[in-house]
């Protein structure tokens, strides 16, 4: 389960900013939109929560953060250092920052098991990295490295003696662009692999357009079960969907290769094209079948996250949406949100962290106080992340109308200016 991330010198990120799940004291909606987890440390974690704020706020920032800790834990060991120097994107604002390092850290709860994992890059390598496991109360530092500016070399501080293996090799073996923790697992580690197995199959990230989440979807739709699943959920949705028809036509791949000091190079392949029906069908008439062109974008859009949906449901997986609400009614939000709060829909703990510019969610009915967050920009353009507890809201307070009155921040500071 998911915990907590950290990032910091991200894009607008500059700060250290840190989003939790870690539930609050508060009983509102204990049984239903928390998880019990077993730990002491942690009893208590959100099944969701919900960043609001205005455009360009970073709100996104923080989602592809998040991806982009994922592609480098997967990927680092097969990276090129041109390929590593493009995950780099640090605050650009002040000279003093531009070549910080950036830093991610994560925690996770895995079968009882807490993982403190985290490291820092710039665009020649890995400087620091360190996981740090609890299995009961004390914290095991299984591995860490600094990079030393002075030496031009990473220290390593020694393995500790709960993690096994050929820790020497591993660490061998680990080039500068790299994580230890993907050489390691490259190289047949076992007692890392919860935590690979988080990035690799716990994690699902989709932003719009979803392509990614309709992919999934469609390819899903081979699945007679899957299918019946899928058109359930639409039609509680209140779409009025009668099937979905897929058929795979003859089209092309686009591909564009891009290397530093060369011109762009497109690259075309052929390859098979889903082709996308949805059926309606009256009572006592013939089905009638409408392509996309005549269907509606938030009928789409909720196509494209039902995969992603029922896999994060079905699998405990943590869902991560930019912009869930975008060309969808608040209704299904809300219908979105309260499959993750069923205990008996969401049986395996999922959790959905999602952003959104929808203030009706903002009521104490449909969501606890501790899982609602504000991103707003300080007076450097960077981007800050508050939780909603840190306003103290009276109990009863109109959340909704202190939002759009800029109570919490979050919002975009519209001035008065003239056209013409």
């Amino acid at each position: 389960m998911f915990v907590e991330f950290s990032a910091r010198n991200f894009r607008s990120l500059r700060a250290e900013q840190t989003l939790t799940m870690v539930s609050s004291t508060d009983r509102a909606h204990l049984l239903t939109h928390t998880i019990e987890t077993g730990a002491r440390s942690v009893p208590r974690l959100n099944r969701s929560c919900v960043i609001y704020g205005a455009n360009a706020s970073g709100k996104s920032n923080l989602i592809f953060a998040m991806a982009t800790m994922r592609n480098l834990v997967l990927n680092s060991m097969s990276m090129l250092e041109a390929a590593l120097a493009d995950q780099y994107t640090p605050y650009r604002l002040e000279r003093s920052s531009a070549g910080d390092p950036t830093e991610f850290e994560i925690v996770l709860l895995i079968d009882g098991i807490r993982y403190q994992y985290g490291f820092s890059y710039d665009t020649q390598r890995i400087r620091d990295e360190w996981l740090i496991v609890y299995k009961s109360g004390k914290g095991q530092s299984w591995f860490e490295r600094r990079w030393n500016n002075a030496k031009s070399t990473h220290e390593w501080a020694p393995f500790s003696s709960y993690f096994s293996g050929s820790k020497e090799i591993w660490k061998q073996a680990t080039r500068p662009g790299s994580l230890f923790l993907t050489t390691a697992i490259q190289l047949n580690n076992e007692q890392l692999k919860p935590l690979w197995n988080w990035f690799m199959d716990g994690l699902a990230v989709v932003n719009w357009p979803g392509a990614f989440g309709i992919g999934q979807t469609l390819k899903r739709m081979e699945d007679p079960a899957f299918k019946a699943q899928a058109l359930r959920l639409l039609r509680t949705a209140d779409l009025h969907i009668a099937d979905i028809e897929v058929e795979n036509i003859p089209g092309h791949q686009f591909a564009l290769k891009i290397e530093t000091g060369k011109a762009p190079e497109m690259s075309t392949s052929p390859q098979d094209v889903p082709s996308v029906k949805y059926v309606h069908q009256l009572e006592g008439e013939d089905p009638v079948a409408f392509d996309s062109r005549y269907e509606s974008a938030g009928t789409q859009r909720l196509l494209s996250y039902v995969g992603p949906i029922l896999d994060a449901l079905q699998a405990g997986k943590l869902l991560v949406v930019d912009e869930l609400d975008s060309s969808l009614h608040p209704m299904v939000v809300q219908f979105v949100l309260g499959l993750f709060h069923d205990p008996e829909v969401s049986k395996r703990g999922a959790q959905l962290w999602m952003t959104t510019h929808d203030t009706s969610l903002l009521e104490t009915d449909i969501l606890r106080r501790d899982q609602v967050w504000f991103m707003d920009k300080d007076d450097r353009q960077a981007s800050r992340l508050s939780p909603l507890t840190d306003f103290s809201p009276r109990k009863g307070e109109a959340l909704e109308k202190s939002y759009l009155r800029a109570r919490y921040g979050g919002v975009p500071f519209i001035a008065r200016t003239h056209l013409n």
